[in-house]
């Protein structure tokens, strides 16, 4: 049967004049059409060689990317990417490349890719390891040695001896990590021992008289009169407290009992015996801690007459305005903000009303020598220096388990005569509270909402227009509502957590422009940001707040929804529920909802370095795993009426893993253990092993940004491994302010943040720019909806079921809390 078609006669005189020996299959020839078809013109009826073999390249890729990867998974060349093989098939020009060729060509493109990674081999194998180890793989003997092979060879490793020296290096790396690991175990043994041993002395009540040759009524009053000393109090389920005492600290106070008696002994003014021979065990260490009366660490401020004014309202109620206003009258002044996209904007402010500011953030610096106005992070709170006027924000957060004791800490020690405290209502009992341990009087406003707030019911996401906020607790949800509403041809702007501030404002800024149509975030828009939000749409009213999943609050529903109807820009906000994810009566019963009584008024409190100091004086030891036990233990009773001791795992985590490492300080060792790190992008691994170049007295350089792959063709997977290492760079540069000896080229450091955040912002602009070009473009050409609309469709799976693989789901770890 003759050819029907120009392409299929092209094709087959190509075959016969010079393309036998191609072995074209069957299978291959209809993809083969096609390239045919689009070489031949009007005038046009035949192809040349050299465009029959292109044609056939073009048909042959997807089958060589996907052999390549194959033959990397079999040899276990886990840093072959997707990219590295789509680029490879990309230059191939010889349809008949065997395998061997194409190794060679994919050999190349990795070659590329190390040199443009850094400038040295070592650098460019740290930066591998740590974007492995970040998803938690860990790369064999066998692995280590192929990868420095490939990265020796793209810097000339065969003549300079690099590949030689990276095997080395990695080997040594390795004993080193094994020893420390093996040190950390044995000494946190040694410690929990210590703490074993000395517990399994103790003894009950019920022994002390015979110890102390006295009554049974005698050491009650004693005890009573903090005179003996208890060494540990083990409360029970029905609420009796069990004390227990170390015989050898009662025996002691044996000399002592006279005076006792005749009412003579000497006591402190907080109540405690002052003798020396009272000043020991558990009772000496919690004394010495004193976060029983944490107040009273904050001398500067309690020096101070202190008047607080706590401004309270939702949000949108204009808490900040009279603060501000006072901030910028007052001749010096403090700004303490929960984020440091936050801090950057109360220096904004007050920047506009011509009051010069510096900012001081846990990994960044801006001073101005003449400025008597600071912005700062809560956690950066200067205690010492005096300020007329002090802004804290945000004070809810006295209640976040995490990072409740910072706020703590800042309401009770800024040293500040006049202090203004923003928050939620939900803040009032607690600040309260604090007000009222530290002798500080307090003046109350509340604010009313400058607009009306109400819900909106049930909206599908096809109903979504222009100004609207949609809201998931996720970064992968947020990603996967960015692809459907994309598919659907919005222009679509996202905030989630794991972006930076630079991005985040970036992407905040072209929605309130109009750039983008929708808003897709996590509760990350909860806190600072001015966004410009008609309706926010809750795609679910469930979360995982990192210990469970559970239903949204109402202080939560309060602080998302109350983002809606900017005042000035939109008459009223609205706050719906998206098609199938709940009811709306839930959101109208949570708008609604008074502030959620709060049930614990102690204030959350936490040691600083000073503390952890005189604790370790105390106790004799430089081991901060063995105070920090020791603290959690010791310090503050559970039934305290005052205090409770925040959350130390993490801090405990990375001071027991720091057991292992040598020649570090105790100082030096809580400043590690009080880093910012992920521990679900192996931080702590990453923590030890920068520690352990630190106490050998070598230099960590900044980590790199790696290949950055162009925007319009960054997948899922890309773009959170530029999240990870632009985290990396956070820690990195959080130690490069503290040490900077030790974490030298900060301006390298910073240039690789602004890079990722670029590529990063470009990434999430360009792909939604590609999308509305594409729209126009199909609509110049023929305006059919349908065919748009089906392959939509068609795109909206792609994120879900091929990110970062050849159209094999890739498994989801537990979700971050954004």
């Amino acid at each position: 049967m003759p050819p029907s078609s120009p392409a299929e006669r092209a094709l087959e005189q190509a075959e016969t004049s010079f393309g036998a020996h191609l072995a074209i299959t069957p299978r291959e020839r209809a993809a083969l059409l096609r390239q045919v078809a689009r070489r031949l013109g009007a005038d046009k009826t035949e192809i040349n060689e050299a465009e029959l073999l292109h044609a056939l390249c073009q048909v042959r890729r997807r089958s060589w990317a996907n052999g390549m990867m194959n033959r990397a998974h079999r040899n276990g060349d886990v840093w072959v990417r997707k990219a590295d093989v789509l680029l490879a098939a990309e230059r191939i020009s010889d349809p008949l490349i065997d395998e061997d060729g194409q190794s060679a060509v994919l050999e190349s493109v990795l070659e590329e890719r190390w040199r443009e990674m850094a400038d040295t081999p070592l650098r460019v194998l740290d930066d591998m390891r740590a974007d492995f180890a970040d998803v938690g793989t860990f790369l064999s003997g066998t692995q280590i040695e192929r990868l420095s092979h490939s990265i020796a060879r793209a810097f000339g490793g065969v003549d300079l001896g690099f590949e030689d020296e990276m095997i080395l290096e990695e080997e040594r790396r390795a004993r080193e990590q094994e020893d420390i690991r093996a040190k950390a175990e044995a000494r946190r043994a040694r410690e929990l021992q210590k703490i074993k041993d000395w517990e399994a002395t103790l003894v009950s009540f019920e022994k002390v008289p015979a110890l102390l040759h006295c009554s049974r009524r005698e050491a009650l009053r004693w005890i009573g009169e903090n005179r003996l000393p208890v060494a540990k109090r083990d409360m029970q389920p029905d609420g009796l407290e069990i004390f227990y005492f170390d015989p050898a600290e009662l025996k002691k106070c044996r000399p002592l009992l006279n005076s006792w008696r005749r009412g003579t002994g000497k006591k402190s003014d907080d109540g405690y015996d002052d003798s020396p021979e009272a000043r020991t065990g558990n009772a000496a260490i919690a004394r010495v801690a004193a976060l029983d009366r944490f107040a009273a660490h904050f001398r500067t401020a309690r020096a101070l007459n202190r008047r607080i004014t706590l401004v309270t309202g939702p949000t949108n109620s204009g808490k900040s305005h009279t603060a501000l206003e006072a901030l910028a009258q007052a001749e010096s002044g403090l700004a303490l903000a929960p984020l440091r996209l936050l801090a950057h904007e109360f220096r904004e402010a007050m920047l506009s009303r011509g009051v010069p500011a510096s900012l001081t953030t846990g990994e960044e610096r801006i001073i101005d020598p003449t400025a008597r106005h600071l912005a700062a992070t809560v956690e950066m709170c200067p205690f010492n220096n005096p300020v007329d006027v002090a802004i804290i924000d945000e004070a809810q957060m006295l209640s976040d388990p995490d990072r409740g004791a910072a706020w703590t800490a800042a309401i009770m020690g800024v040293p500040a005569r006049h202090v203004f405290i923003l928050g939620a209502a939900d803040c009032i009992p607690l600040v309260k509270r604090i007000a009222e341990l530290c002798n500080d009087p307090v003046d109350e406003i509340h604010l009313e909402r400058k607009s009306p707030l109400r819900p909106a019911g049930t909206l599908a996401l096809t109903d979504l227009r222009a100004g609207d906020a949609l809201i998931a607790f996720s970064r992968r949800d947020v990603l996967d509502l960015r692809a459907e509403l994309m598919a659907h041809n919005r222009r679509v702007a996202v905030i989630y957590g794991a972006l930076s501030p630079e991005v985040r404002r970036a992407e905040a800024a072209r929605f309130n422009r109009g750039e983008a149509d929708i808003l897709i975030a996590t509760d990350a828009i909860g806190m600072g940001l001015n966004l410009s939000i008609r309706r926010v749409v809750f795609s679910t009213l469930r979360k995982y707040d990192g210990r469970q999943t559970r239903n949204l609050v109402s202080q939560e529903v309060k602080q998302i929804g109350g983002r809606a109807g900017r005042f000035g820009k939109h008459e009223e906000g609205l706050v719906c529920v998206l098609e199938g994810a709940g009811r709306p009566s839930f959101i109208r019963h949570m708008l609604d909802a008074p502030p959620e009584p709060t049930l614990e008024l102690r204030p959350l409190v936490q040691p600083d370095a000073d503390i952890v100091q005189a604790v370790a004086q105390e106790m004799d030891t430089d081991s901060l795993y063995g105070v920090l036990t020791r603290i959690k233990r010791a310090v503050l009773r559970p039934d305290d009426p005052n205090y409770r001791l925040a959350d130390m795992e993490q801090a405990l985590e990375i001071a027991a893993a720091l057991e292992g490492v040598d020649g570090l300080d105790l100082s030096t060792r809580w400043t590690y253990a009080m880093c910012p790190i992920n521990t679900r992008d192996n931080g702590i691994p990453r923590l030890v092993e920068w520690a352990a170049l630190h106490a050998r007295g070598q230099r960590i350089f900044p980590p790199g940004t790696g290949r950055l792959p162009a925007a319009a063709t960054a997948g899922r997977e890309e773009l959170e491994r530029a999240e990870k290492r632009h985290r990396r760079l956070v820690t990195w540069r959080w130690l490069a302010m503290r040490f900077p000896e030790n974490y030298p080229e900060l301006i390298v450091a910073e240039r690789n943040a602004a890079i990722l955040d670029e590529w990063i912002e470009q990434v999430l602009r360009t792909q939604s720019r590609m999308r509305e070009s594409s729209r126009r473009y199909q609509g110049r050409r023929n305006g059919d909806a349908p065919t748009r609309q089906r392959e939509g469709h068609n795109r909206s799976k792609t994120p879900r079921s091929k990110a970062g693989g050849f159209g094999k789901k890739k498994p989801h770890g537990k979700r971050k809390k954004d």
